[in-house]
């Protein structure tokens, strides 16, 4: 190679983790940081015009508050930069570049928009700023399209400061990277910039850098990294890791110390709170070629065993592959989860009978039911009573339990159970089988927690009186969350006050059919 120059993605490809809400003091601590180590570029954030803010955050209504809020002193030989993703932000908008400001634009664009961006270049350029381009997901170009676009690249926009390949998905492997790096490095003009995005979902983004820089080339390479691998999903290539490789290997001067500090003082506390990384559910994004937050969103409901999970992703149609549809996701799920017709008119009518004139105490799996168990097991012997146990058995002696997840069900023998059709795959004696068809909407989207599903039912079943136990609702804290730490899921702060939220409020509805009271403690009150 002739040079080889580092880009450090933490503020923009790390905002994508949270929502890019570093604020003021974090960012500034980042910034520092990498000033310090040596990296050649920075990449402060996004230009979005519609989601960006003035301040405190990494994605930027416009650039000119870039250096009024945050870059308030540039440090010599340090290339400033921001992305922008097609569509979504307005380049005749963008303010000729200013010596305190960002020196460069990187434009990220679907294969679809491919032949648009060498207008959107030719602006950028005019106005002073180095242009890269970014072509998203390029394993998804045909050799013939990647082609296409080199050429064009080549022809209009031969004045650009680089040319990326761009693992989106994570998904790259040796013969990938060989395949890909040969047929660009020998057709795109020799005086443009290489440059290489990697996501860590095959646990491939160190090995893949590594072949990139031992590739055979004489023009300037660049690599994209994030501090600890701060990134969407599961992550980037380590900066850290990378300058260390790259001052042992190829004689550069890279301080590392600067970013171990930020490490330990402010990405620990991000990790701890908004979780990135290798995880199964992205690697098998990865294998199925598709956006992680399609693997995030199944998993993240904690209803599905990973195997099925892995069904699902390998069923999202090609054309949605690319971008994450909630409403999709949300219909692919239901639609997987309601695929058999089921009729449980019996099981209702019984339970509709067996309840009737009782008290229904619904046990959930929370901490307070270890605390509260003598209050428990009173209102379990009352003789009115119908006792449920939510999700797991063994701590209480209840008449019934009430069962979402397959493994459990597989372990039930003797005990009377409620379960969904959804993971019924054979009759037992004293099972009640339920439509998950039909009792997994709630509010006219698929809601198939315990919770939810249960006062569904008992609402429709006419039960007069519900008293919920056990039921503390989320927080961050992992062990908080279940007596039982083989239950524990993970959980953003987002995740759980979003959780919280809605269940507190699906309760206050169901108020309006039953009476409903809570016999421990808990967040929905």
């Amino acid at each position: 190679m002739n040079s080889l120059k580092v880009l450090d993605v933490t503020l923009r490809d790390g905002g994508c983790v949270n929502n890019f809400d570093f604020g003021q003091d974090y960012m500034e601590k980042i910034l520092c940081a990498l000033e310090h180590s040596g990296v050649e570029h920075i990449e402060l954030g996004y230009l979005d015009q519609k989601k960006g803010s003035v301040q405190g955050r990494t994605q930027y209504c416009n650039e000119k508050v870039i250096p009024q809020h945050f870059l308030k002193k540039k440090k010599a030989g340090v290339t400033y930069v921001a992305m922008m993703d097609y569509g979504k932000f307005d380049v005749d908008a963008l303010g000729v570049r200013e010596p305190g400001g960002i020196d460069g634009i990187r434009l990220a664009f679907h294969k679809k928009d491919r032949k648009k961006i060498a207008e959107l270049g030719h602006i950028i350029m005019s106005k002073g700023y180095q242009f890269f381009i970014q072509p998203m997901i390029t394993l998804r170009y045909s050799d013939q399209e990647l082609l296409e676009l080199i050429e064009m690249v080549n022809t209009e926009l031969a004045d650009a400061s680089g040319f990326y390949i761009v693992d989106s998905f994570g998904e790259m492997r040796p013969n990938d990277m060989n395949r890909v790096l040969n047929l660009v490095d020998h057709n795109l003009m020799p005086s443009m910039t290489l440059g290489f995005h990697s996501h860590n979902n095959l646990q491939m983004s160190y090995s893949n850098a590594i072949s990139f820089v031992q590739f055979p080339t004489n023009r300037n390479l660049m690599l994209d990294c994030s501090i600890m691998g701060m990134g969407k999903g599961a992550g980037n290539l380590n900066t850290e890791l990378l300058l260390e490789h790259l001052n042992l290997y190829y004689g550069k001067g890279y301080t590392t110390a600067p970013l171990l500090s930020v490490i330990d003082q402010v990405i620990n506390q991000l990790h701890s709170e908004f979780y990135w990384g290798y995880a199964v559910e992205y690697y098998l994004s990865a294998i199925n070629q598709c956006t992680p937050s399609y693997a995030g969103h199944f998993f993240n409901k904690h209803m599905l065993p990973i195997d099925q999970v892995g069904e699902l992703l390998s069923m999202i149609r090609e054309d949605k592959k690319i971008s994450f549809d909630r409403d999709y996701a949300e219909s692919l799920y239901y639609n997987y989860n309601a695929s058999r017709e089921y009729d449980d008119s019996d099981s209702v009518a019984h339970l509709r009978e067996w309840f009737k004139e009782k008290t229904i105490l619904l046990i959930g799996p929370g901490k307070s039911v270890e605390k509260d168990r003598d209050k428990i097991l009173a209102k379990i012997n009352e003789s009115d009573t119908i006792s449920i146990s939510v999700n797991y058995t063994g701590l209480f002696s209840t008449d019934l339990v009430f069962v979402t997840r397959a493994e459990l069900l597989s372990r039930l023998d003797s005990v009377s159970a409620i379960t969904m059709s959804n993971i019924a795959s054979e009759s037992k004696k004293n099972l009640y089988v339920i439509s998950y068809k039909k009792w997994a909407v709630a509010e006219g989207t698929t809601k198939d927690s315990a919770g939810v599903i249960l006062l569904h039912l008992l609402s429709k079943c006419s039960v007069k009186e519900a008293v919920l136990a056990g039921f503390d609702g989320f927080v961050p804290n992992i062990n908080d969350n279940y007596f039982d730490r083989a239950m524990r899921h993970p959980v953003t702060e987002t995740q759980a006050n979003e959780r919280n939220r809605w269940f507190k409020e699906y309760i206050r509805k169901m108020s309006d059919f039953m009476r409903i009271s809570f016999l421990t403690d808990s967040l929905y009150q």
